[in-house]
Parts: C-alpha cells; structure tokens; sequence
C-alpha cells in the first residue's frame, strides 16, 4: 500500500493568508495536523490578488515557514479563488445515445456535458468548474447518475462557475512565482463546504454563508447537487470599519470591540469603556450606539444574499443556514441570521482534524486539504493522464 503523501491547502483571503499541511492518516479517516500558518495578507482586496508580487511574497514566506514545521519540501498546493467576480449560471446540452443497444455510455456522459457548455460568455470570462445538475432521459428529468440506463435522447443540465479570467491570471502568477506548482482552483465557499456541511445537509437542503474579511460567499446544496454560487463584496472587515467611524477610534481596537462587545442585536443604554490600542485613552459608548452600526452591516450582507438567493428557484432548506469564516466569530450573529434570514442557524464545526480544528476562520483551508485528499485519490485510482483529461474537459474555455 502506497504511503500517503502530504496534502498543503493556501487560503489566500483578503485579510490573512492561511496555510494547511495535513497527513491523512492510513488507520482511520482522519487528517494529522502538521503545521498550520495564518498571516497577514497584502495586495488582496476583497478576495482578488490585486497586486501579484506582494502576495507572492508572502505566499513564499508562508510556504518556507511551513516547509520548516513540516521537515520537508513542499511542491504544489490546493489553493482557493474569491472575489465578487465569480458568479454561477445554468446551461443545458442535447445529443442522441450513440450505442445501437440504447445504453448509455460514460462516453455518452461526457459529450453530453461538453454540449452543455457550447455557449459564449462575455470577454474575459472563463469556466472554473462545472457540477451537472441533473440528467433527462427521454424527457424524463431529475436523474442524477445516466449511465447505464436505456435511452435515445439525454440531456444534461450544468450549473457553471466562471470567472474573469485576468483575476485568475493574478491567483496563479502569484503562487508560480513563489516557486510552487497549484495541483487545483477551487472556487470560494466550495472548500467550506466541504468542510463543515454534512451530507445529510446536502441532502436536505442547506444555506453556506462563508463570511470572510473582504467578501461573503454563499452556495446552496439540494439532493446532494449544488445549485447556486456567489459572492458579495462585504465582509467582516466592512463592521470593522463601519466601527472605527462611527466610535471614531482606530481599526485596532475597533476589531476588539467588535470580537469582545459586539452584538448584532440593539442593546441597552448601558455605557462601555475600553481602552484605544493606539492612543491608549479611554473610549466610552454606549451598547445601543454600537449596536446600530453593526446591525446596518450585517442586515446589508443578509439582505444582499437574499436578493442573490432569489435569482434562482430554490426549494425550501429544511437543514437551514451554516455559517463559517471570521465573520461567524462576531456575538449573536447565529440569532441574528435565524431571525433575519428565517432559517433555523447554526455555527460550522469543523472535523476529521487531529489535534481538532475548532477556528470557524479556517473552514476554506480545511476544505482545500480535504479536497486535496480526494483528487490525489482520484488520480492514484483513475490514473493522471485520464484525471487531468476529465479535468481540461470541465476546465476549457467556453467559445
């Protein structure tokens, strides 16, 4: 039996770049922790590598740090992409079973899918990923696995994530030029979810609000299939700020306010002091002032996923809301979503880590080694040169 190999997840986010490197362990299915890195990040603004030489150094940095930890050189990384700029849309392919017998074929599965992508997108757009939604024999819909069935017509419905291909150029040249390979793109919450939904949540019907620094993430599962992705350009750092101004203190002390006083809901008249990082004066308010300010933002970023939500024919979620990502820390802010969002909430736990993972901030490294586990297995069984074809057929460029 082969042994197995280490597996590095690069979180590249709009206020920290985090690292993973994890060991699965042979005896059960879980994944020892060997190092685990998390700095500040620069040239990142709200999830896209704005500029490419100051995150390739850090991605360097961080990388040569870890190598240390781990004992060992690190080659390629599963890394994540994030920014307002991906987006989801559904698209829907026809051919005829090609086999006399009318079974039909993975052949069949696949030309299928690549007829479900001859459609234009705007310049600059490329696919990232495509999840085919369901399967329609003979006009008979909701199949999730054709092959093998009898048939003369199939279709294919895919719900394709895109982005604009020059953000993604910036993600690749900054990770290329620290000196490390990228084994895969996977788009933000996708790693997320990975790391924190259950598959009975998937099957019911699930909300995944990853709430980063710079942006928001959301994607929902139904029947096990993903049916819509986005992202929004606010994220905890935009509270942050919103305090800063409206306490008019400084962003350090504005971030502990928000982590140790905060609430998303308004509260009393009661008066706060806390002593400003910068100045190191004393600062008073009151609860309900920063109440108002934190309780404007986030309704906004709830408000904005609604109204993404709604451009989709979503079924109800009986599984409700998981929230993960930096923002998941902030008080009250799993009551606040039951309420405005009208779903039962709860706060992603992360598993299958030993020591444990606890940090709702780390749920997107977590998912990138997972994933990364479950690729490199798939090239051990399917072998790499017929991995990697899959792989450029879902990845081509639309013409």
């Amino acid at each position: 039996m082969p042994k197995p190999s280490i597996v590095t997840g690069l979180d590249i986010g709009s206020s920290s770049i985090k690292s993973l490197v994890v060991l699965p362990k042979a005896e059960d299915s879980e994944f020892e922790v060997l190092s685990q890195i998390t700095v500040p990040s620069f040239g990142v603004r709200r999830g896209v590598v704005v500029d490419v030489e100051k995150v390739s150094q850090t991605v360097s940095s961080v990388l040569e740090r870890t190598e240390n930890e781990v004992g060992q050189k690190i080659r390629d990384v599963f890394v994540n992409i994030g920014g307002s700029h991906i987006f989801s849309t559904f698209s829907r392919g026809t051919i005829a079973v090609s086999r006399a017998d009318q079974k039909i074929s993975k052949e069949d599965v696949e030309r299928v899918l690549q007829a479900a992508q001859a459609f234009s997108l705007p310049q600059n757009r490329e696919i990232l990923e495509v999840f085919p939604k369901e399967f329609i024999v003979d006009g008979e819909k909701g199949i999730k696995e054709a092959q093998g069935m009898e048939g003369v017509r199939l279709e294919a419905e895919i719900l394709v994530l895109a982005c604009f291909s020059p953000y993604l150029k910036n993600l690749q040249n900054a990770v290329l030029e620290a000196g490390y390979q990228i084994s895969d793109i996977v788009c933000n919450p996708l790693p997320a979810a990975h790391a924190v939904l259950t598959s009975e949540e998937k099957e019911l019907g699930v909300l995944l609000l990853d709430i980063g620094a710079g942006t928001t993430s959301f994607s929902v599962f139904h029947e096990q299939s993903l049916l819509c992705l986005g992202v929004i350009p606010i994220g905890s750092s935009h509270i942050t700020n919103d305090i800063a101004i409206g306490l008019k203190t400084d962003l350090a002390t504005a971030e502990r306010i928000k982590l140790r006083v905060g609430s998303c809901f308004l509260s009393g008249a009661k008066r706060i002091k806390i002593k400003e990082e910068v100045s190191g004066e004393t600062l008073v308010f009151s609860q309900k002032s920063l109440g108002k300010i934190i309780d404007a933002r986030v309704s906004e970023i709830f408000d904005q996923v609604q109204k993404e939500c709604k451009k989709f024919s979503l079924p109800k979620l009986p599984a409700g809301v998981v929230l993960c990502g930096g923002g998941a820390k902030l008080p009250k802010i799993k009551e606040f979503a039951k309420e405005s969002l009208k779903l039962p909430c709860k706060i992603g736990k992360i598993s299958g880590f030993f020591p444990k993972i606890a940090d709702p901030q780390l749920a997107c490294v977590c998912g990138l080694t997972l994933q990364g586990r479950e690729t490199l297995e798939e090239e051990r069984l399917m072998g790499q040169g017929i991995f990697q074809k899959l792989k450029r057929i879902l990845r081509s460029f639309i013409p």
